[in-house]
C-alpha cells in the first residue's frame, strides 16, 4: 500500500479501489454514499488486504 493510495482513499475511496475489482468500488462506493468515513474505512481495509 503505497503513501498515494492512503491519501487518494482518504480523499476519494472509490478512486482508490478502481484496480481491486468491480466488487471492491462498488462496496467502498455504497460505503461512502452512506457516510464518508465507512467508505475510507473500507477503502483502507481493501487496500490493506492485498
Amino acid at each position: 500500500m503505497s503513501l498515494f493510495r492512503v491519501i487518494l482513499s482518504i480523499i476519494f475511496p472509490p478512486l482508490a479501489v478502481i484496480d481491486k475489482g468491480c466488487g471492491s468500488v462498488l462496496i467502498v462506493f455504497l460505503l461512502t454514499a452512506a457516510g464518508w468515513v465507512p467508505g475510507v474505512i473500507g477503502a483502507l481495509i481493501i487496500l490493506n488486504r492485498s
